[in-house]
Formats: structure tokens, C-alpha cells, sequence
């Protein structure tokens, strides 16, 4: 599984997201409706997904996975970055670029959510 690969993957796969590089080429930033949502890089050499997440569930997944930390270059309460290891595969990646795009959703204007966030299916696990 390639991190990077599986996560753009999936997040081009949601309703409107929209990839751009507004940091350089060597950031892959991702918004719904001009929010973010997912940002892609290396740091230093290594692939990293940072994701937006709910703050209990972001504790949870860093103490139960060392290669969740905490958000890089962002704000450390709510979001994760995500390294490939043990334990991190592709539908863990899945359902968390999901989840991060729809916390970000779900704070959007009802008039602007591209999908209701309470019932837009969540990756299977």
C-alpha cells in the first residue's frame, strides 16, 4: 500500500473535493467547498497524511497507534498526522480521510454540504 497513493485515492473519490497546492508542490492539500481537510507532504523523506479529527477519537488512535501523532504544523487538538507502519492499512486510511472530510463537512453551511455528514457512509472497516 502506498500512504499517499490510498489517501488521495480516496479522497478524490469524495463529493466535491478539490486537490490543490497552495503551500508548493511538495503539499497536496485537499478542501470540500474550500475548507480542508486532508493535507499530504514528507517530513523529512518520510510520507505523512495529516487529517482532521474529532479530539477524544484523536486521543484514542494516538495512544493505541505510533504512527498517529499529532497534527503536523496544525493545530495539535484536532488533528492527526498518519505515517505508514504496523497497523496502518488501507481501510484504516480510508476511514480516516473520510471522517476528516466529514467533520469538515459538517461545519459547513446545510446550503454548502455537497453530502449530509450524519448519513454519508462511512468507510467500512
Amino acid at each position: 500500500m502506498s500512504l499517499h497513493r490510498t489517501a488521495a485515492d480516496c479522497a478524490q473519490e469524495l463529493p466535491g473535493a478539490q486537490l490543490g497546492h497552495p503551500f508548493g508542490d511538495d503539499w497536496e492539500v485537499f478542501k470540500v467547498r474550500g475548507k480542508v481537510f486532508m493535507l499530504m507532504t514528507e517530513v523529512p523523506g518520510r510520507p505523512v497524511v495529516i487529517l482532521k479529527a474529532d479530539p477524544g477519537e484523536a486521543l484514542a488512535l494516538r495512544a493505541h497507534n505510533s504512527h498517529i501523532t499529532p497534527g503536523y504544523h496544525m493545530n495539535k487538538k484536532h488533528w492527526i498526522t498518519l505515517e505508514d507502519g504496523d497497523g496502518v492499512d488501507e481501510s484504516l486510511v480510508r476511514e480516516l480521510v473520510t471522517e476528516s472530510y466529514r467533520l469538515v463537512v459538517a461545519h459547513l453551511p446545510k446550503a454548502e454540504q455537497p453530502v449530509d455528514p450524519h448519513t454519508y457512509p462511512r468507510a467500512s472497516r
